[in-house]
């Protein structure tokens, strides 16, 4: 085991409670000690969720351990039950409760409660958050939602799909589940069920209505797609619609599985913005991208195809996908990077020198320390990646948001470098603030302020040719002048009255203006 201050996954039993706070009348009775109750701050303060997630802990301590914790569970698994009256409830047990090796699934089945217990055994130390999360929903659904004996699954009057993966704590999950949701409508598809997020046990059991299932999040909910696949002879989707390119093969292969046109209004802005004469200054930049494999895999794609960006790292820290990670890395001529090491992804970061970094909350602030911008794309997120705002990364309006979320920070670092490069312009100092402020007289350089003491007057003035307050600017080239970007004036201006003095010129007119602009590009 190591020890670390950050870490991209929780164990298992966190990615259990991701399942179980994403669903409704399910409760999960977790067998822990008391300090492995933090999880529940993970809901309410990043996610901002207005209530506690419905997870009951036996919080034994360590004078317990000298008694009976199986009874201690029980009790609490009682407890529970009479309080919330769930319609089916999880059991199991936390990383260090594992190591006491009582039996929640067992002790559960001896007290023969009226509703469906499902026991998760769950590897701690062997495992880690999104397998379990998997786990957990494939148990749920491989319990709730049992083949129908004899029977045939009715006849839908337009297709039904189940939207399957998505979870509390999830990068931007709320808003994908909406806009997919009206992307199937505009095709004549109808949503039987969204599991696990706000589904029931009794929506578990209604799954096997649908036609097929589309498969959202590959981390969480694969397993049970390729189950329900077996038992049901439901088909289930492979494209991730995340980017238009993406977004235009899930159409179609949806179309192909429902039997339905693919004829579908594309609402997007992405294309035409990245071809766009504002978007050329961003073709060829460098992008590291670093994340869960579905976000990241999608990144490099929409990145590299549809942005224009050069990929120059790619990785990723869930290692049930480190297949899929090495395949894409191989295509873009990259090392593939499959780590839940930031210290590694940092020094992957550095060495790969590139201008855009997207991925977790932990390289927001690996490029923060680096002066890189950066934009999230993936779990784990803090909570300004829970927006209040409609903010979805799939489909046509995902393919919006990533344009504006991924461009900006690029933008951005284009301002600040124009600040930093001009901010000692005298033309960009007399610029009137926008704040109201009185305009500040350009600092004189020390060495500047030196050099004029230590020369004798009558030195200085025999090198230094005329100077420029002997010129005069006529109205119509000020005029002229006026017309140049702000960070490109001040250099017009000095290369201007620079070309004046050399010429003897005393008036300067619109003519010794280009006249001096053609003397200085020679």
């Amino acid at each position: 085991m190591q020890l670390t201050v950050w870490t991209y996954e929780g164990p298992p039993h966190i990615g259990a409670m991701r399942v179980a706070t994403a669903m409704t009348g399910v409760h999960y009775v977790l067998h822990a000690p008391q300090g492995d109750t933090y999880a529940d701050l993970l809901f309410t303060m990043i996610e901002r969720r207005d209530k506690r997630p419905p997870v009951t802990y036996t919080t034994f301590q360590a004078r317990d351990l000298g008694t009976d914790t199986a009874e201690l569970f029980q009790s609490a698994l009682a407890d529970a039950y009479e309080r919330f009256k769930p319609q089916a409830m999880l059991v199991g047990s936390s990383c260090t409760a594992e190591l006491i090796q009582d039996d929640p699934g067992g002790l559960a089945d001896a007290l023969r409660l009226p509703v469906p217990v499902i026991p998760l055994e769950l590897p701690a130390y062997q495992k880690k958050e999104n397998w379990g999360a998997a786990e957990t929903f494939y148990r749920i659904v491989r319990t709730l939602a049992s083949p129908r004996q004899g029977q045939e699954r009715p006849k839908n009057e337009r297709p039904l799909a189940n939207l399957l993966g998505p979870t509390a704590l999830g990068f931007r999950h709320r808003d994908d589940i909406v806009e997919i949701t009206r992307l199937l409508d505009s095709m004549g598809i109808g949503v039987n069920v969204v599991a696990p997020l706000g589904a029931s046990p009794a929506d578990i059991q209604r799954i096997p209505d649908a036609d097929f299932n589309l498969v959202l999040y590959p981390e969480h909910a694969l397993s049970a797609a390729q189950w329900l696949e077996r038992a049901f002879k439901q088909p289930y989707t492979k494209t991730v619609p995340i980017g238009v390119n993406a977004t235009r093969a899930f159409i179609a292969e949806v179309a192909q599985i429902a039997g339905v046109s693919a004829d579908v209004p594309e609402r997007t802005r992405l294309p035409w913005y990245s071809r766009s004469v504002d978007s050329t200054y961003l073709t060829g930049k460098r992008v590291f991208i670093f994340g869960d494999a579905t976000h990241a895999l999608a990144a490099a794609r929409v990145a590299s195809k549809e942005l224009g960006f050069q990929v120059v790292g790619l990785g990723t820290y869930s290692r049930e996908f480190a297949r899929e990670i090495r395949a894409a890395a191989a295509e873009y001529g990259v090392e593939p990077l499959i780590t839940d090491d930031y210290l590694e992804v940092e020094a992957a970061v550095r060495d790969s020198n590139p201008e855009l970094v997207l991925g977790t909350q932990m390289e927001r602030h690996i490029a923060k320390r680096l002066g890189i911008p950066c934009a999230v794309i993936s779990a784990p997120v803090h909570v300004q990646d829970f927006p209040a705002r409609y903010s979805p990364q799939m489909g046509f309006e995902g393919a919006n948001v990533l344009f504006d979320t991924w461009v900006h920070p690029l933008m951005m670092g284009l301002e600040e470098h124009l600040l930093r490069m001009f901010r000692e312009d005298f033309e960009f100092q007399e610029a009137p603030s926008h704040l109201g402020a009185a305009p500040q007289a350009p600092k004189e350089a020390p060495a500047a302020r030196e050099l004029a003491v230590a020369a004798p007057a009558e030195v200085a003035l025999a090198d230094t040719p005329a100077t420029p307050s002997a010129l005069v600017w006529l109205a119509d080239a000020e005029a002229e002048l006026r017309k140049i970007p702000f960070f490109v004036r001040g250099k017009a201006k000095r290369n201007t009255e620079r070309y004046a003095a050399e010429k003897g010129i005393s008036n300067i007119t619109v003519e010794t203006l280009y006249d001096a602009k053609a003397h200085f590009s020679r």
